[in-house]
C-alpha cells in the first residue's frame, strides 16, 4: 500500500510529530510504501487570495504535495483540534492544493461536482484537550465532520477513519507511550 502521511501541527516537537513517526514505524514494519509532508518544514503561503476567480501560482512544495496526494492510496494526516478544527496552517494547505481541477470539478451549469480523489482512503489522528465525551456531545465533532464530510468526502476520499487521542493536556507519560504504541499498531495493521 502507498501511503502519504500528512503532518499538520506547525511544531515539529509536538506529540501529533511523535504519532506520526508511530504510525510511520508501524507500517514500515510491514513494508508499506511511506512518503511523508510535514507542514511544519515546507514554506507556502496558506491564503487562497483570490478564492478560485483568479488563479494562485502553487509554489513547488505544494506542487510535489499534489503529486503525492495522486500517487497515494491512503492519506493519514495527524493533527490537534485548535478552537474546533484543524491549525490555520493545516487548513491553509487543503485550500491551497485541493482545487478545482484537481480534487474535484465543478459542473457546467449544475449543482453537482466530480469527486476527482475517488479511490483513496484515509485515516485522520486528531488530538485535543477537550475530552471526548465534551467533544462529542457537546460540540458534535463539527472538526471532524469538517474534514471527513466537507473536504475528504467531497473529493471522493472514502472511507475516512478517525482515532481521536483526547485530553491531551493531561496524558501522564505513561499514556503518552500507550498511545504511541496503538497508533503503531495501527500503521502496521492498515499496511
Amino acid at each position: 500500500m502507498k501511503i502519504l502521511v500528512i503532518i499538520g501541527h506547525p511544531d515539529p516537537e509536538s506529540f501529533c510529530s511523535a504519532l506520526s513517526h508511530a504510525y510511520i514505524e508501524g507500517a514500515k514494519s510491514k513494508s508499506a510504501d511511506i512518503r511523508t509532508i510535514n507542514l511544519s518544514q515546507i514554506s507556502f503561503d496558506p491564503n487562497l487570495k483570490y478564492g478560485y476567480r483568479k488563479r494562485t501560482e502553487l509554489e513547488e512544495a505544494l506542487k510535489e504535495a499534489q503529486e503525492l496526494i495522486s500517487w497515494a492510496d491512503h492519506l493519514v494526516i495527524v493533527y490537534p483540534t485548535w478552537w474546533g478544527t484543524m491549525p490555520a496552517i493545516l487548513k491553509g494547505f487543503f485550500d491551497r492544493v485541493f482545487l478545482p481541477g484537481f480534487a474535484f470539478r465543478y459542473r457546467k451549469d449544475s449543482p453537482l461536482w466530480d469527486k476527482l480523489l475517488t479511490g483513496k482512503t484515509a485515516h485522520l489522528l486528531v488530538t485535543m484537550d477537550t475530552p471526548s465525551w465534551y467533544n462529542r456531545l457537546i460540540y458534535w465533532q463539527a472538526g471532524h465532520l469538517v474534514m471527513k464530510r466537507n473536504i475528504l468526502k467531497f473529493c471522493g476520499i472514502k472511507p475516512v477513519r478517525v482515532t481521536e487521542i483526547s485530553s491531551v493536556n493531561a496524558l501522564s507519560e505513561k499514556l503518552r507511550t500507550k498511545w504511541l504504541e496503538k497508533v503503531k499498531r495501527l500503521g502496521a495493521k492498515l499496511a
